[in-house]
């Protein structure tokens, strides 16, 4: 594994564990929660934890020098900027596939060119900062507003649930969240939060 892969790797891991859910005294014991409780607390742990990232890819983007956003690790592979770019392309993507429009002015719908046409997009810092913000947003209360329907059958390429879909693309945002912390490491760029 490469240098850079590995660090990737690492940084994801310390990522999914900086946002697990700690125990609370006096609460059930592992396998002892409701499955009505479960479901609720599921979709609840998802927002808070989409929360964090949230927080946390708006602090990194923001330390980034507009310098280092146009850095690439080598050749072909995304640039700083064009991953802040495809998570905000994401967060319009994943909830229009499950049927929650994004704005207009994004241009994404279920559309799989759609999204690919965003994600490539070049944006001013300012532009980008304030895209990948409102992109969390949007995704957040399509989250929230999911809450009845976690169960749904939604069909992409095989039969799925809104639920997994959720939990696959909060993973999706800390893998690439573990590759934006490498890629602020590997330009001198300390993270915010672990300052």
């Amino acid at each position: 594994m490469s240098p850079i892969r590995s660090l990737v790797f690492t940084l994801t891991v310390f990522s999914l564990l900086a946002c697990a859910v700690p125990e609370e005294k006096g609460t059930s014991s592992p396998g002892e929660v409701t499955a009505e409780a479960s479901t609720a607390l599921e979709l609840e742990d998802l927002i808070r934890v989409t929360r964090i990232l949230h927080d946390k890819f708006t602090q990194l983007a923001e330390a980034m020098p507009e310098e280092d956003l146009t850095w690439e690790p080598m050749e072909g592979v995304r640039s700083v900027s064009e991953v802040f770019i495809h998570v905000a392309a994401d967060n319009w993507y994943v909830p229009a596939l499950m049927g929650w429009d994004a704005p207009d002015e994004t241009g994404v719908t279920d559309d799989v060119e759609t999204f690919r046409a965003y994600q490539i997009r070049e944006m001013p810092r300012e532009e980008m900062l304030e895209v990948l913000d409102a992109s969390f947003d949007f995704f957040v209360g399509a989250m929230e507003e999911s809450a009845g329907e976690l169960d749904r059958e939604v069909v992409l390429g095989t039969p799925t649930t809104v639920g997994d879909i959720w939990i696959r693309a909060v993973v999706h945002l800390h893998e690439h969240l573990g590759q934006s912390i490498a890629y602020a490491r590997t330009n001198q760029v300390v993270p915010p939060w672990s300052r």
